[in-house]
């Protein structure tokens, strides 16, 4: 490391310790001189002594054989001096101020830590962790609020989504299982996240924001997802009796327009000439599922669909999963059905998969034209993985669902058919007269 190189990395140290070293000064700004361990001067020479150790640290390690063990020599010994000295003095802190509070201390030892990081390892993300040190210790009274909120069924729902995405996800594996391309395990488990996932953003954003915004708003970024994730969480609800039927089929005709259009975008994207014969259809079923969900979120009588807004629990572990797994058969039987019966597969195979991912066919077939299909055939093979979402939500919506919101969500899909069907009519007969 030449001399240039590392004065940066010191730089990146220091400012380590600046950052946080102002947070944690402006939260004891009205102590006087002496009466605080440790303020902005003192973290930010905690991050510069951080990195200085880091420096002598890399000289060890370069000049001898046994330089590595030295190295780890020194930097345990200075963390381990540097965390007995801030323990000392925030014990004292603590004395003198009657509280009993371990963060000061955390703090300025993982401020050494990442000044010898900065040193040592990647600057940016020394710098990254840093930050996000700085915003969780400006962020207390927010977050000690929250968790004085939060109830049971919230914790264990939120622990077992965490789980379900950063313990269980990395160790299963991604080699795909059984005939036809078979189905890869990790895929299952992503759509159970998914599923998972939307059911717990459905339920805090109508806690935080109302039933009609936060279904609205859930249903929104649920699309961006999985629009067969939102009508199933819909569904559920509707069925418990948890929220207004009307505003739960608003939120699914939300989410089957962000579909659409999430269609036309990964189209546009890879293969802008198929939009001719896509765009026309899958604009006119998303203006009018977004019609549909104008109507119904906006028919409610004053608070009417607020006060029937109570959701028992985020989502069901056992039922998601069940569910991802009848999805993962859809998938494999389309598959089965495209490579059976050859390009006229391709349409019907698309429909069956779209039934639960449409994403996936979009892709596929947006690639295989012209080489491989026509586009007409790859538009019609978009078309019909659109249809077979459509028509899912609204089978969803019947077995599930029931009543009123069954009813309304099989009204949008129908509707959204129909026009779009119409639509592609006019597109198809437009291109024929074309020279």
């Amino acid at each position: 490391m030449d001399t240039q190189e590392l004065i940066s990395r010191l730089a990146v140290a220091l400012g380590i310790g600046l950052v946080i070293g102002l947070e944690r000064g402006w939260r004891r700004r009205r102590a006087g001189p002496g009466n605080r361990t440790a303020g902005i001067r003192t973290f930010a020479v905690s991050g510069l002594l951080g990195g200085v150790t880091g420096a002598l640290a890399q000289v060890l390690s370069a000049q001898a054989s046994a330089g590595n063990l030295a190295a780890g020599v020194l930097l345990g010994l200075a963390l381990a001096a540097y965390a007995g000295v801030i323990a000392l003095f925030s014990r004292e802190e603590n004395r003198a101020l009657g509280t009993f509070s371990a963060t000061t201390a955390i703090a300025a030892i993982v401020t050494f830590a990442l000044g010898a990081y900065a040193v040592l390892g990647d600057m940016r993300v020394a710098a990254g962790a840093a930050i996000a040190v700085t915003a969780l210790l400006a962020a207390r009274e927010e977050l000690h609020g929250w968790v004085e909120r939060i109830t049971w069924p919230e914790l264990r729902s939120g622990v077992v989504l965490l789980a379900m995405t950063f313990i269980a996800l990395p160790i299963l594996p991604d080699d795909p299982i059984g005939p036809f391309g078979g189905v890869k395990p990790r895929e299952v488990w992503i759509i159970a996240i998914v599923l998972a996932g939307v059911s717990f953003l459905g339920y805090a954003a109508v806690k935080y924001f109302g039933a009609r915004r936060g279904l609205l708003l859930a249903s929104v970024a649920g699309g961006l997802a999985s629009s067969t994730a939102v009508a199933v969480t819909n569904a559920r609800r509707a069925a418990a009796g948890e929220g207004s039927h009307r505003i739960l089929a608003a939120g699914v005709a939300v989410a089957s327009a962000i579909m659409f259009l999430r269609i036309v975008a990964i189209v546009a994207a890879l293969n802008p000439p198929l939009l001719l014969f896509v765009a026309p259809p899958l604009l006119a079923a998303a203006v009018t599922a977004l019609g549909c969900a104008i109507v119904w979120a906006f028919r409610q009588k004053g608070d009417e669909g607020e006060r029937h807004a109570r959701f028992r629990n985020p989502f069901d572990f056992w039922s998601v999963v069940g569910f991802a797994l009848f999805l993962a058969a859809v998938i494999v039987l389309g598959r089965a059905i495209g490579e059976t019966l050859g390009a006229t597969g391709a349409v019907v195979g698309a429909i069956a998969v779209g039934l639960a991912d449409v994403d996936a066919v979009t892709v596929s077939m947006a690639q295989l034209a012209p080489a491989t299909l026509s586009a007409p055939q790859a538009a019609l093979a978009i078309l019909g993985a659109a249809a077979g979402g459509t028509v899912s939500k609204a089978a969803i919506s019947a077995a599930i669902g029931r009543g009123t919101f069954a009813a309304e969500t099989v009204a949008m899909a129908a509707g959204c058919l129909a026009i779009g069907t119409v639509a592609l009519w006019a597109t198809f007969a437009f291109i024929a007269q074309q020279p």
